[in-house]
């Protein structure tokens, strides 16, 4: 496969991750900030947000778990999630953390 056609896809799929609701205009933001002097920056900071929402999620499952679920806890690691997630544009990610946070605020623990 030629380095052109890697490109092509590489588009046509990143547009279907718009069109479908994944990324929102943020992501291209992120894409204006790479230059031929950083080339790797979209895939850096998409890289370090997974690593990030790796920690994130594994937090707020150990506090899910616990007896007396701490709402504030939860609240606050679904807050730093929805900020990660905002900042990269994964704008599926960032309005599933709207409504969890609503959860917590109505300490909705079966939601």
């Amino acid at each position: 496969m030629d380095v052109g056609q890697m490109q092509r896809q590489w588009l046509d799929y990143t547009r279907s991750l718009f069109i479908e609701g994944f990324l929102d205009s943020q992501f291209l933001q992120l894409q204006q900030l790479q230059d031929e002097n950083n080339p790797d920056f979209v895939v850096e900071v998409v890289s370090l947000f997974f690593e990030d929402s790796e920690r994130i999620l594994k937090d707020l499952t150990f506090a899910l778990d616990q007896q007396g679920v701490d709402f504030k806890k939860v609240d606050a690691h679904v807050h730093q999630l929805k900020g990660s997630s905002s900042s990269v544009g994964a704008q599926r990610v960032k309005n599933a953390c709207i409504a969890f946070r609503n959860f917590c605020e109505e300490q909705n623990v079966e939601a």
